[in-house]
């Protein structure tokens, strides 16, 4: 759902030259329904615009108080061509919703406004007619509002269909569970005490003692002055 919002200081609508709706100082509002909208987009649209603050306060302090703060009138009025799309220089439509679902809807949002804020205050034009707008924009000053649609708002069917092979992806993933790679990261690991002893193949501890020894780095430096000594006692005195 879009929304153009103006502050005006009055604002008319004219069907075959009558004019059949009016307002003073207020918001003017075109509003522009789409396929996707729903009871929630109609809630959030109209407490935004009932809650937007373009107005004065009593010391002239701009962007202050709501149409509600200051009691002032809402002119709405029904604009599919919101909903434009160009293909090329040509815009294209297919995103509004249809006429015959459009106008429930649009009583609908009519209904939330007046219920949510004072109904005399509440003015619309006439749906579905060929209607001249009358707008004395006061400023000027127009706020576009957008709700955010459902399936986050995604009306790109090339972006659309990108997000939905991605989900995809994942349900597989998740359906093949952990992989095997994972697994091994975080199996626990046993280590093997006999190779890290270097013990297997020996009937005797002092076996296995004496090769746990001789492959320490420190052996060679111990045989070797064992065999010094050796050497030094064995060498007849001068």
């Amino acid at each position: 759902m879009k929304a153009v919002v103006q502050r005006v200081t009055r604002a008319s609508v004219t069907v075959g030259g009558e004019q059949v709706s009016a307002i003073g100082r207020g918001l003017c509002v075109l509003l522009g329904i789409s396929l996707e909208d729903s009871q929630k987009e109609v809630e959030h649209m109209v407490r935004k615009i009932l809650n937007l603050r373009v107005f004065e306060d009593d010391s002239g302090k701009h962007w202050s108080k709501s149409v509600m703060d200051k009691q002032f009138e809402v002119l709405c009025v029904s604009q599919f061509t919101l909903q434009c799309v160009l293909k090329g220089s040509k815009p294209d439509f297919h995103l509004a919703m249809p006429a015959e679902q459009a106008e429930g809807f649009y009583n609908s949002f009519l209904e939330q406004l007046r219920k949510t804020y004072r109904p005399e205050l509440i003015k619309d034009g006439k749906f579905g007619a060929y209607m001249q707008v009358h707008i004395q924009n006061d400023g000027p000053v127009t706020i576009e509002l957008e709700s955010p649609a459902p399936s986050a708002a995604i009306s790109d069917p090339k972006q659309l269909s990108k997000l939905e092979k991605q989900q995809q992806r994942k349900e597989k993933i998740r359906a093949k569970g952990p992989s095997e790679s994972s697994k091994e990261r975080t199996a626990p690991r046993k280590e093997d005490c006999s190779a890290s002893s270097g013990a297997e193949g020996y009937e005797r501890p002092e076996e296995a003692e004496e090769h746990r020894m001789r492959n320490h780095p420190i052996w060679d430096l111990f045989v070797f002055e064992n065999e010094s000594e050796t050497t030094t006692a064995q060498r007849p005195s001068g």
